[in-house]
């Protein structure tokens, strides 16, 4: 399997509506840091003492300088995916006969259940034809923050002083 410049990832979702991969986390931050600097919120750590605005500031600054290459590019969170594919000399999970049941996708169709649509379309009309959808579909505005933001956003409470 060539190395291809491309914004899919192995597993079978789609890098380029990821918030990571498509470059939206890196302008969030870089906008809220350069916020709060022109605001000048590290007064905030006095009020509320579990909060630590240096180490906010940290986080931001890291979100801000980093974007994910893509796993093609060496990027995204370790997995046993890449290993496999290139094993078995596959560009993607979603040529893989095995991805319903296969150990290494269970986390993709646990958390991204579209996937399983994705795996199916792939069968349907090819891989090629599958990413030309997919980037049509992130040139549109879908991506993956409707799906995560009803499973992950959480209501976090600071204690006050």
């Amino acid at each position: 399997m060539e190395k291809k410049e491309s914004n899919y990832g192995i597993c079978g979702i789609y890098c380029g509506q990821c918030p990571n991969g498509n470059g939206r986390v890196k302008i969030i931050a870089g906008e809220l840091k350069r916020l709060v600097d022109t605001v000048r919120y590290d007064w905030v750590s006095s009020v509320v003492e579990s909060f630590k605005f240096e180490e906010f500031r940290k986080g931001l600054e890291w979100f801000a300088d980093a974007q994910c290459p893509t796993c093609l590019q060496g990027g995204g969170a370790p997995c046993e995916n890449r290993k496999c594919a290139l094993g078995k000399k596959l560009e993607s999970c979603l040529l893989c006969n095995d991805y319903l049941t296969c150990k290494h996708t269970e986390y993709q169709r646990e958390w991204y259940p579209f996937v399983v649509e994705n795996y199916a379309r792939v069968k349907q009309v090819g891989f090629k034809k599958h990413l030309e959808e997919e980037e049509e579909r992130a040139h549109a505005g879908i991506d993956l923050m409707g799906h995560l933001e009803r499973r992950c956003c959480k209501v976090v409470k600071l204690d006050d002083k």
